[in-house]
């Protein structure tokens, strides 16, 4: 695979510096990144200086936090206008939000007997690369191995930080709707990131595709790493009712862990790819119908 459309560096919650990342996207062979870290845009600079000096084209884009349905949902935004204010706003409250949030995240393992949290997960991000970002839950989930508590990251996750567990945080997020206007408003092509990965039945998955459609959203996720093809599948088969484009990626955020750097199932042929838009003047007019 030569394009990779979802990946996170130590701006967010990757193991890797953004010069790092695009090192190992060159050596993988990838010719067209997307960096997508979580609710910041710190690691950009970086990348695009390594991706010049490689000849790799590097699109602009982040994955904003999100909420619908009183769930914690993730937007993609690509090739946008990094100087949007509307866009810059709301990253600043989300950059808060998440100090905050991880904040109550470490008061919380605290008094379930795992003191100390907060810095222990502060130490390892700063220990992967200098990050302003607060630690987000794969920082949590590293100390609570290193510190005993669990035997390793996906029993931190499955009794403590996944979603339903005591360190899902989520009331400061903003709305879907207002996530994917602030995203138009900065000219961005917008993708929902990994809709199966969410706890939801069937129909509520429908719900949150069509409201998603309905706000101005332009593709969905259908290939997210090596997910299982069935649900490639039924996404696709989404992707088609509500005439949606399609998006691909790794979500890679770490060497050996998930799903590594262009690792991901083909995309079916007949869905209409998301970056063959990328670098086009409609992508800057905010004002544009949903495609």
């Amino acid at each position: 695979m030569t394009i990779d459309l979802h990946c996170h560096s130590t701006a967010s919650d990757g193991a890797l510096a953004p010069d790092a990342l695009i090192e190992r996207a060159c050596a993988r062979g990838i010719t067209v990144l997307a960096l997508t870290d979580h609710d910041t845009l710190d690691g950009l600079p970086a990348a695009h200086a390594a991706a010049a000096e490689r000849g790799m084209t590097l699109i602009n884009g982040i994955e904003l936090s999100c909420l619908w349905g009183g769930a914690t949902i993730h937007v993609l935004g690509y090739d946008f206008q990094v100087d949007s204010p509307s866009l810059r706003a709301a990253i600043d409250a989300l950059h808060q939000g998440r100090w905050e949030r991880a904040a109550l995240i470490g008061e919380r393992l605290a008094a379930k007997g795992m003191p100390g949290a907060f810095d222990g997960a502060r130490t390892i991000q700063q220990a992967q690369g200098e990050s302003g970002n607060a630690p987000a839950r794969p920082h949590f989930a590293e100390f609570l191995v290193r510190a005993g508590h669990v035997r390793d990251r996906a029993e931190a996750f499955s009794k403590w930080l996944g979603s339903g567990k005591l360190g899902d945080v989520k009331q400061h997020w903003p709305s879907l709707a207002d996530t994917v206007r602030v995203l138009r408003e900065a000219g961005a092509w917008i993708s929902l990131a990994h809709p199966w990965q969410y706890d939801f039945t069937r129909s509520k998955r429908r719900r949150l595709i069509a409201d998603f459609a309905a706000a101005g959203g332009h593709a969905l996720e259908v290939v997210n790493g090596m997910q299982p093809a069935e649900q490639v599948g039924s996404l696709a088969t989404l992707a088609r009712e509500f005439g949606l484009m399609a998006s691909v990626g790794s979500d890679f955020h770490a060497p050996g862990d998930w799903s590594e750097l262009g690792l991901y199932r083909a995309l079916p042929g007949d869905l209409s790819p998301l970056w063959r838009h990328f670098g086009r003047p409609l992508s800057r007019n905010a004002e544009q119908e949903p495609v």
